[in-house]
């Protein structure tokens, strides 16, 4: 995207450049980001349009019986299906919210619909279009790692002042681990509230998945500094650090990160402010820390949707987050000029698995009396994480 000056015709949107490595979906990493991420670079080309009367036609024949829901990161074939739209956490909320609906379709990906079956009634089903749509960050963290880390706690002494705080992003067996060891989940928007919460009983915090999400809550919300932090690798022994730093630690972050927001950089930001004159620049807070302190603006998904509404017309801005989300803002913002941070694309894969083709035979399978893909957690682990997630109902401003 050009640059333009306050009060010229925002100029129109162009999409950024493929990935050099030319990646596709599943098909290789970019070795410039940290490990584990992947980019899918181009989006696969659209569905057939013969699709979306089929899916309209099954949406209408369920009629009240179905509620579909549809994460901002979605592409636009899916969400224009949507009943609500929102982030993780939102959606959960609102599929809580409609005990009338018998059908809870979540476009979104696992760990949300397992969020979702743990806060709907027992007579709803939650389905999934595509059970591959996972989450690379929910993924780097396993409970048998989780409980190993915290039996390395307990051999230095240090699980009775520690308490576990883990991110949405998370399956439903971690926010059960972390319900039973006294601790809450938090969002991306009420991390802060969440942390603090913590430290009124806690000598340090065990912040689970995402490290970026920790470390900038910690420093940049809550004025630590970066020595307050230390990061749990569960694939070293001890996860890498010593009884000493663990001890010394206020901030034990798991070594996590979000395959998308983990791309940008802190050249993304220099270069964006180079290019476009008095861009600001708004990052959601899984980015690394030295994105998030560049930035003249971190925040949530819903935050930063919020932000860009209430922007003046004519201003610059630049958007470090998914691009399916940046793209859609770019389009129901004409009177802003809006760009993408990183100069590459990137989409997250795992959430594109939710295509029309899936959707269309999820709809219509449960439209002839076939329940698929349906999500569930057993009860345990639903009572626990349900502890955990009424432990961060309960707090301030949530």
């Amino acid at each position: 995207m050009t640059s333009t000056s306050h009060g010229n015709p925002p100029p129109t949107w162009v999409d950024p450049q493929p990935s050099p490595l030319l990646l596709l979906l599943g098909n290789g990493s970019d070795t410039g980001s940290e490990r584990g991420v992947d980019c899918p670079g181009a989006l696969p080309a659209p569905s057939d349009p013969g699709l979306v009367e089929r899916a309209r036609a099954a949406k209408a024949a369920l009629g009240d019986r179905v509620f579909v829901l549809g994460h901002h990161y979605q592409r636009d074939e899916v969400v224009e299906f949507a009943d609500v739209t929102g982030d993780s956490f939102k959606l959960a909320r609102e599929a809580a919210a409609r005990p009338q609906a018998e059908f809870i379709v979540f476009c979104g990906v696992h760990f949300m619909a397992e969020s979702a079956d743990i806060l709907t009634a027992d007579h709803q089903s939650v389905v999934l279009p595509d059970l591959a749509a996972g989450c690379s960050m929910a993924d780097m963290a396993g409970i048998d790692q989780v409980e190993s880390a915290w039996q390395t706690l307990a051999d230095a002494g240090l699980a009775d002042t520690t308490v576990p705080v883990t991110y949405m992003n998370s399956s439903a067996a971690i926010k059960a681990f972390t319900g039973r060891h006294g601790g809450t989940v938090c969002t991306s928007s009420n991390a802060e509230t969440s942390l603090r919460w913590a430290f009124e009983s806690a000598e340090r915090v065990l912040f689970l998945p995402d490290q970026h999400l920790g470390r900038n809550t910690a420093v940049m919300g809550l004025g630590m500094s970066l020595a307050d932090c230390v990061v749990f690798d569960p694939r070293k022994p001890g996860g890498g650090v010593t009884p000493e730093q663990l001890r010394d630690a206020r901030m034990v972050l798991w070594r996590g990160h979000c395959s998308v927001h983990g791309r940008f950089t802190a050249d993304s930001v220099d270069e964006i402010r180079e290019q476009v004159p008095d861009v600001n620049v708004i990052v959601h807070p899984e980015c690394r820390y030295e994105v998030a302190s560049r930035a003249d603006v971190v925040g949530s998904t819903e935050g930063i949707i919020k932000t860009l509404t209430a922007a003046e017309p004519g201003s610059a801005w630049a958007i470090g987050t998914e691009l399916n989300l940046v793209k859609r803002l770019a389009r129901e913002h004409p009177d802003k000029q809006i760009s993408f941070l990183d100069k590459t694309v990137c989409y997250c894969s795992t959430m594109n698995r939710i295509d029309l083709p899936h959707f269309t035979w999820a709809m219509e399978s449960l439209a002839q009396g076939r329940l698929i893909n349906q999500i569930t957690v057993d009860d345990d682990t639903a009572h626990w994480a349900r502890v955990a997630l009424d432990r961060m109902l309960a707090l301030p401003g949530v």
